[in-house]
């Protein structure tokens, strides 16, 4: 945008051109004369004509401060939409589900996959509340564990505490292993800011405070962000 002094001495510009023009046309007295002094010779002189030092320098001081302003706008919005992008890098998902009356949540980068319940296969001598068989998830075998009994999550004494439609299986794991563990709910993936992450408070088990993160305020509850990677390499130490 132009500023006022911009207007100004644009204004003072077309002044001079124009007082210019008038006094080439006024010398043809409004009609050509025998001299070829018409208003087109006129004209052409006019634009043949030096444009004045002062009022070049001052054009060319305007246009320069419009350019550093101009890019300095340029500069700050450039750099409010790196921050936006910054942020949004920043962000982490994690997958929330549900263990009896609690809710947990794990990093999405470890979640292979959520499926309908399957059939657990017990080992003899090895099945236990926490080693629970093999499953198979679309041909492959994968070794079963319970989620609930490794953090010691309290679960209800009635049956039909959780509905059998919610339920379902989460494989979690890497490329090298991969395990499975019963849910009774998964709901959905949710994305967070680390800086939202709470200290867990000292009611938490100290199994479940030793394998959090911190504590997700989600949808007005608390949810225990595990610390994924220290969960598997339990379970390939103590498992497998």
């Amino acid at each position: 945008m132009i500023s006022e002094n911009g207007w100004n001495s644009l204004e003072d510009g077309g002044n001079f051109f124009r007082e210019e023009a008038e006094t080439a046309l006024a010398s043809t007295n409004g009609t050509g004369d025998q001299s070829g002094n018409d208003p087109e010779t006129a004209g052409r002189r006019l634009l043949d004509r030096e444009i004045p030092l002062d009022y070049l320098q001052e054009w060319t001081q305007i246009l320069a401060q419009q350019a550093n302003s101009q890019a300095g706008t340029d500069t700050a919005a450039l750099s409010e939409d790196s921050l936006k992008i910054g942020q949004a890098k920043a962000t982490q998902s994690a997958m929330i589900f549900r263990l009896g009356s609690e809710r947990f949540a794990l990093p999405v980068c470890v979640l292979q996959e959520v499926t309908s319940p399957s059939p657990i296969h017990t080992l003899p001598h090895r099945t236990n509340d926490l080693f629970l068989g093999l499953v198979n998830i679309r041909g492959e075998i994968l070794p079963c564990f319970s989620l609930s009994q490794f953090l010691n999550v309290e679960m209800p004494i009635d049956p039909t505490y959780s509905r059998i439609n919610l339920r379902r299986m989460i494989v979690i794991g890497g490329q090298e292993n991969r395990w499975v563990f019963p849910a009774d709910e998964v709901h959905r993936v949710y994305r967070f800011h680390p800086n939202e992450l709470q200290e867990p408070p000292v009611v938490v088990a100290k199994t479940q405070k030793a394998y959090t993160q911190g504590i997700i305020d989600w949808r007005g509850e608390k949810v225990n962000y595990l610390d994924a990677d220290r969960l598997l390499d339990t379970l390939d130490r103590r498992l497998l």
